[in-house]
């Protein structure tokens, strides 16, 4: 328990650039050059970025290797008064990167804890991809196994956002559009570097896009949602909204009509109406 009139300790959780060393906030950097030390995977990398603007503060590793005994080093350094800022290689730690006993650990403590906001891999791809944002899902590196990977692809009804290394990255696409081979997807490269790419497509135009080589860098993959088994009711459903808008109704309209009426969701039958009419112009 603390001391009355003991230094209050606090842990800092602080994003960092995922490329251009200027994409960092000015809330992070003034932590950066206050805190008591700063626990980040690589120390040469977050050196370069305190180098770049300025900042000298003690370093010490926190990686997947040590995290268990750093954890319980840099707890009691909080609960003696130190403020510790945890950083990752890029982008806001946690998210596919280590720290989670950490935060947990000051949870359980009662420890403070603050989080900063700033640069995420993950939304930016998201929003670059040009699919759907109003759902989706991020499922961190995509697993090893192609039944596992094809498990979590396959089937899901929300935008999905998953690393994938480049070496795997023609199997995945591979996989996918042997599904699903008009599925709308984003491979995201360098996102902020200086050769920074977003290739947008169907599953198998990209799946002929990347044969042959794996990419460099960074991959981001964002696949739009998986296309739905069409149902009777479904399809339906499809039929009448088709004729609505064919005797002059506005499709969202008699979309979100039909779905009252059949219980068949609104999106969906947007969805598979707007697919059908590119199937149809294509």
């Amino acid at each position: 328990m603390t001391q009355p009139g003991a230094p209050v300790g606090q842990l800092v959780v602080c994003p960092t650039p995922i490329g251009n060393l200027d994409d960092v906030t000015l809330r992070v950097l003034a932590t950066l050059a206050e805190v008591d030390v700063i626990a980040c995977e690589d120390t040469r990398r977050t050196g370069r970025l305190l180098e770049r603007h300025g900042i000298r503060r003690p370093l010490v590793s926190y990686h997947e290797h040590n995290e268990a005994a750093r954890t319980r080093e840099l707890l009691a350094r909080i609960a003696g008064g130190e403020r510790v800022a945890l950083v990752s290689d890029a982008g806001t730690p946690l998210v596919a990167d280590p720290g989670h006993a950490l935060v947990r650990g000051c949870i359980r403590e009662g420890l403070r804890l603050e989080v900063l906001p700033g640069p995420s891999a993950v939304v930016t791809a998201l929003v670059i991809s040009g699919l759907g944002t109003a759902a989706w899902r991020f499922v961190g590196f995509l697993p090893r196994r192609r039944a596992e990977r094809e498990q979590v692809l396959a089937g899901c009804e929300d935008t999905v956002v998953a690393f994938e290394s480049p070496q795997r990255l023609h199997s995945t696409l591979e996989l996918i559009a042997g599904r699903e081979p008009g599925r709308e997807l984003a491979v995201c490269r360098e996102l902020s570097k200086l050769h920074e790419e977003v290739v947008r497509g169907s599953a198998a135009e990209l799946a002929e896009r990347f044969a042959g080589t794996a990419p460099r860098g960074e991959i981001v993959l964002v696949c739009a949602p998986a296309e739905r088994p069409a149902s009777v009711e479904g399809e339906a459903a499809l039929a009448a909204l088709q004729e609505l808008i064919d005797a002059g109704a506005r499709p969202r309209a008699a979309a979100g009509a039909l779905a009252r009426l059949t219980g068949v969701p609104a999106n969906e039958l947007y969805r598979a109406l707007t697919a059908r009419r590119r199937a149809g112009a294509g």
